[in-house]
């Protein structure tokens, strides 16, 4: 089978988001009259998987729901998406839960409540074992514990399936997960968590090379993205300029279209630009999952910025 032909798998979290719009995010003891409130379906697994599906990329979903009244929804949500659901697992208690405090530039803070997210475990991963194996790409957060994690990592390295590492939250990594990893896509500051120093993007970027790491690509917000290939090419991405409504999910938009661009036969630097298109759309819209473009709008976007 063809690359090209795999399908795209996400062994993340799957959270619903509980948002707060305000004026401003709130200061330790200070008390602020909200403007709005919704839940929306998020968690960075979900978001990325939502992602590549709206771009026409088959995407199958490795995760847990807990056996509340969210965990229909957001199932229902990942298959209205697009997203193949047959490896999830609804379990007692709790789903995943993201309180999110909104301002009104777009700027936002979060919790993220493990629930069941935090029941993701290696058994689990092991029960589907074959479909990680068919896949053209994993893609890994981390919101799930360490251990899953490390256990996907091993199983791919296995398999001889490239994995994109998103580091959020930022964690320390044991230190075979950098010569586990393919693509490494922290923001800047999740970058920052990784090295001794502080560093420019480009200088930053061959550091984290040096670990072991195969690719890295920095997610820089309104600077864009900056590329780097172990032994390779490096450069940026720069970012198209829109009106920001909502940053929510832009960087888990961004893995989603580039993992997709990537297994369809892109070159790094193509599958970034690709992504930044996308991320550029969802920060115009609100919501996480909500927010994703379609393939159709992606393309529409990229020939209008020719």
């Amino acid at each position: 089978m063809n690359i090209a032909q795999k399908p795209i798998v996400v062994v993340g979290s799957v959270t619903m988001d509980m948002v707060t719009r305000a004026k401003n995010i709130p200061r330790v003891g200070q008390t602020l009259i909200g403007t709005g409130f919704e839940t929306t379906p998020g968690g960075k697994g979900a978001n990325q998987a939502v992602a590549a599906a709206r771009v026409g990329y088959p995407v199958k979903m490795v995760g847990m729901v807990g056996q509340d009244v969210y965990g229909p929804a957001l199932l229902e949500n990942l298959t209205h998406a697009g997203v193949g659901t047959d490896a999830m697992e609804p379990v007692a208690g709790p789903s995943g839960l993201a309180p999110i405090f909104l301002a009104e530039n777009g700027d936002n803070a979060i919790i993220v409540v493990p629930g069941a997210n935090g029941r993701v475990d290696p058994a689990y991963v092991d029960r589907h074992a074959a479909l990680i194996r068919s896949a053209g790409m994993v893609l890994c957060q981390l919101e799930i514990p360490m251990e899953t994690l490390s256990h996907t990592l091993s199983l791919c390295a296995q398999a001889g399936v490239p994995v994109m590492l998103d580091p959020a939250p930022a964690a320390a990594l044991p230190e075979p997960t950098w010569k586990q990893v393919a693509w490494f896509t922290p923001n800047e500051t999740e970058a920052a968590f990784y090295l001794e120093n502080e560093s420019k993007p480009e200088e930053a970027a061959q550091q984290l090379l040096a670990k072991g790491l195969r690719g890295v690509v920095l997610k820089r917000g309104g600077e864009g993205a900056y590329v780097a290939i172990a032994g390779g090419e490096s450069g940026w991405v720069r970012a198209f300029q829109v009106e920001a409504v909502n940053t929510v999910g832009a960087g888990d938009c961004f893995n989603g279209a580039f993992a997709a661009a990537l297994l369809e036969g892109h070159d790094p630097f193509a599958a970034a630009r690709f992504a930044s298109a996308a991320a550029a759309i969802s920060v115009t819209r609100p919501g996480a999952q909500a927010s994703m473009p379609s393939r159709a709008e992606v393309d529409a976007f990229l020939a209008a910025h020719a």
